[in-house]
């Protein structure tokens, strides 16, 4: 075994989007030299262990690193997200990062890659096939491991599996799913509704899909957050009916009764409360579909599945016969404390803008490469913590807010934003000429507004 050094700006640990998002700002506006260390054995991170069938559930515009496009830009004209931009499958997805590893990162010289390797303590990378070991030496070390998105192929069920039933994870699924005659899946976030959707559109019926459903959730409406020119407008209208609707609201369930009746949120059961708030976005096919299966079950989580029955939380109910069970169980993305972003030498990219992952982390790049005092730049980067309830819709909108008002205080953050591929919407509104009477109207709504929406926020966040 071989010891050797290496000398760079940044130690980057983790390889996927928030890794790949920051380092893409960095060797952008930047010289620094980087060594970017992933586990994996090509970039992308959690994408590399998901299902077969996943995609995204944003328009693949909005979504990868900010210098090289993502998908064709193109409408699907077939399918469930029909009339809407195009969703990228997992392996776009991968081979969207692998292309800006190999065609992008690595010719620039700059920039060491350690696929298969992890970074110790002390900052040194150990390659896990050889041991080999490399003591660096850098100016900064950035976690971009620290949402730690999991997803069902690496974190096994937390419920006790009697020996002779058959539960997978979804990557099973393909090739599993024609020996079984009844299908019940076990999670309502982003992959049980996947799980559900293929079942569907791969010929199941209905009726022989279980659903065993924790927690209903909140459902964003695709339709409101497309990048094309001819959904402008749309978008602008959605963000005037958060606000009104939040000005407006004597509760947090009267905020989320106007949300629903604008358009702005959907649940797959108008009769159910929802309890869960990911940040899942669906299509209106999407939410048809969805809603044809009838066999949901509320009980709370699985705690254990026998051979004849499943014991949840709040009850026992009877197997299906010739059941395969599918855990879609896993956190995705759990809500983690928000730390500061930028603490000396160490740097922890976080969600800073609502919903847009890659936005935040192509951001916080750019603030690293451009301002020097750390109190600003935490200003300016204040971590939008992920939503797992109703009210973190509000803590949300909040931060949102108030991140969005520091910026704008910051006029080279409004210019690097009319450039990013990733803001869709920063460049169409500095360009308006005061001719588009509907965008004009709906962001004189926000306007009028947003101040009564700020102080609704924080009464609602203290009742």
């Amino acid at each position: 075994m071989t010891e050797s050094l290496i000398e760079v700006d940044y130690l980057i640990v983790g390889a996927g989007a928030a890794g790949m998002a920051f380092a893409d700002s960095l060797l952008t506006e930047t010289q620094a030299t980087i060594a970017l260390v992933d586990r994996h054995h090509r970039p992308g991170g959690h994408w590399n262990d998901a299902y077969s069938f996943v995609r995204l559930h944003q328009p693949a515009a909005t979504y990868g690193v900010n210098s090289i496009p993502l998908g064709s830009g193109l409408k699907d004209e077939v399918g469930l997200n029909k009339g809407l931009y195009q969703l990228a499958s997992g392996q776009e997805v991968l081979s969207h990062f692998d292309f800006t590893m190999q065609q992008r990162f690595l010719p620039t010289g700059r920039v060491r890659y350690f696929p298969m390797s992890h970074v110790g303590d002390d900052h040194s990378i150990t390659s896990l096939l050889s041991g080999q070991r490399i003591t660096v030496e850098a100016g900064k070390i950035v976690d971009a491991t620290y949402s730690q998105t999991a997803v069902p192929s690496t974190h096994p069920p937390r419920y006790s599996i009697a020996p002779e039933v058959t539960c997978i994870p979804p990557n099973a699924l393909p090739r599993a799913a024609n020996a079984f005659a009844a299908y019940v899946v076990i999670g309502a976030g982003k992959t049980g509704m996947d799980t559900c959707l293929w079942l569907l559109e791969n010929g199941a019926d209905p009726a022989s899909i279980r659903w065993i459903m924790p927690r209903d959730s909140w459902l964003l409406n695709r339709a409101n957050y497309q990048p094309g020119e001819e959904f402008f407008a749309r978008g602008m209208q959605s963000v005037a009916n958060q606000v009104e609707a939040l000005a407006e609201a004597d509760s947090i369930a009267d905020l989320f009764a106007r949300l629903e009746a604008c358009g702005e949120l959907s649940r797959i059961d108008s009769s159910v409360k929802p309890e869960a708030y990911h940040c899942a976005i669906v299509s209106d096919a999407e939410l048809e579909q969805l809603r044809r299966i009838g066999d949901i079950v509320r009980l709370g989580r699985v705690t254990r599945i026998d051979a004849h029955q499943m014991v949840l939380e709040h009850g026992v109910i009877p197997a299906l016969p010739r059941s395969l069970y599918i855990d879609c169980s896993a956190p995705g993305i759990p809500s983690r404390p928000a730390r500061p972003v930028f603490q000396g030498d160490r740097i922890t990219p976080q969600i800073v803008r609502w919903c847009q992952p890659t936005l935040s982390y192509s951001l916080i790049g750019h603030v690293e490469a451009t301002y020097y005092d750390e109190a600003e730049k935490n200003r300016i980067c204040t971590p939008v913590p992920a939503p797992t309830v109703p009210r973190d819709w509000l803590v949300m909108m909040a931060l949102d807010l108030a991140n969005r008002l520091t910026w704008s205080k910051f006029p080279e953050i409004g210019e690097w934003q009319a450039k990013a591929r990733l803001d869709p919407y920063t460049a169409r509104i500095r360009a308006l000429k005061g001719t588009e009477t509907e965008v004009i109207a709906h962001l004189q709504r926000y306007q009028k507004n947003v101040v009564p929406a700020v102080a609704k926020l924080k009464q609602l966040l203290a009742d």
